[in-house]
């Protein structure tokens, strides 16, 4: 099948030559791009946006790989002017699913298709396959099944979640997960690192990679990362987060789950932001009114 792939970036390349390995033809839309490194993924292009209406044959498929929130949004609205009846367009960044839902009814307002679909895999997926969460009608999903199936890995990867929203909404819960692994990995280590031993901790993280009940593939970059640089030093000690922690979190409350563990690691990464936390500083004063304990000045 042919598609434009609207945006170049890490994980947008990474789709384009997946897709271009296994035989669909992809033009790419990236007023950014470099043309040799879209040749190098296979692609066509760059073109303009409008161009995908000449680019390809209808019906079309314009799937945009742009980061969330208003880029995304001005994308999708453009689309609506430039495709025609019976096109489809596939949001593949890490959209809130209510937004999802939301466009999918504009979408179909101007006669066109919509699918949701999370992508999971990072800088890996050319190689390794992408793991596919996606939300639209069977339709779409049949339409798009034989370019999906390639993206994903050979044995398996890709899920028809539901609706329009159910991909994003999947891929959302499977982020807040990744929160909570992630943060366990690095309180262990960081216990390892803090003991009277002098641990390699790349060596552990190997051989924990073998046959453990904790074997992962967050844990395989875990050792390639500490058998690099087992101090990290390079790495400051600020973790971002790209909204999908706050929305499982967000989600939770309103479904009444308990979900301590992806809570407390959403509010780690905010911790790690703090270059001096005020309220360590408002615990220890009111240590020092009680009961006369000792501080450390600054």
């Amino acid at each position: 099948m042919e598609l434009a792939m609207i945006g170049f970036g890490r994980m947008g390349s990474g789709l384009t030559g997946r897709l271009t390995q296994a035989g669909h033809r992809v033009v790419v839309v990236d007023p950014h791009a470099e043309a040799a490194k879209v040749a190098e993924r296979g692609g066509e292009g760059p073109v303009a946006l409008a161009g995908i209406r000449e680019q390809l044959a209808a019906p079309r498929v314009a799937w945009v790989m742009v980061p969330a929130g208003d880029p995304t949004e001005e994308v999708i609205t453009q689309l609506h002017d430039i495709l025609e009846p019976g096109d489809l367009i596939i949001d593949g960044g890490n959209s809130n699913f209510h937004d999802s839902q939301r466009r999918a009814r504009k979408a179909e307002a101007h006669g066109l298709a919509f699918m949701d679909i999370g992508v999971s895999g990072g800088v890996w997926g050319l190689t390794e396959g992408f793991g596919l969460m996606a939300g639209g009608d069977d339709a779409s999903f049949a339409r798009m099944e034989p370019a999906l199936t390639a993206l994903a890995p050979p044995d398996g990867g890709l899920v028809h979640a539901g609706p329009a929203g159910a991909g994003h909404f999947t891929k959302m819960v499977h982020n807040g997960i990744e929160y909570g692994l992630m943060q366990a990995y690095a309180e262990g280590f960081e216990i390892l690192k803090a003991s009277e031993f002098d641990l390699d901790l790349g060596a552990v993280a190997e051989a924990w990679r073998h046959g453990t009940v904790i074997r992962s593939w967050l844990l395989d970059l875990t050792a390639a990362a500490l058998t690099r640089e087992p101090d990290l030093a390079s790495v400051k000690d600020y973790v971002e987060d790209s909204g999908e922690g706050r929305w499982t979190v967000a989600q939770a409350i309103d479904t009444n789950v308990p979900a301590p563990i992806i809570t407390l690691s959403l509010l780690e990464r905010f911790r790690s932001r703090q270059d001096v936390s005020f309220t360590a500083q408002v615990v220890a004063a009111l240590r020092r009114e009680f009961g006369g304990h000792a501080v450390k000045h600054q």
